[in-house]
């Protein structure tokens, strides 16, 4: 009995802990509002999540995110091998400094 009683006690403080920290405030709005949800979603976990303001990107906002990384890139490779194209140019037609103009 005194086992089950310290148990209470340990489950008691935890709650008490939850209500404190606005956890149990939170979680009741967010079911809450899944209940009054009238076209329930698919997956209430991610219902969840997003009310919750925890879940990461979309999955289509993540793909287009890699795909504008990777096309920029090869956009900084492509431009940085022009200006190295452009700077070897440059050079044949500034002289080095010490063979200016004889004067």
């Amino acid at each position: 009995m005194a086992h089950y009683r310290a148990s209470e006690s340990k489950r008691e403080q935890y709650r008490r802990y939850l209500e404190k920290a606005g956890v149990l405030d939170s979680l009741t709005n967010v079911l809450v509002a899944l209940y009054e949800e009238t076209d329930k979603p698919n997956n209430a976990l991610d219902f969840i999540k997003h009310h919750l303001g925890v879940s990461g990107p979309e999955a289509s906002d993540s793909e287009a995110l890699r795909q504008e990384l990777t096309d920029l890139q090869q956009k900084c490779q492509q431009l940085t091998e022009e200006n190295k194209d452009l700077r070897s140019r440059l050079q044949h037609y500034e002289p080095t400094p010490g063979e200016g103009t004889a004067e």
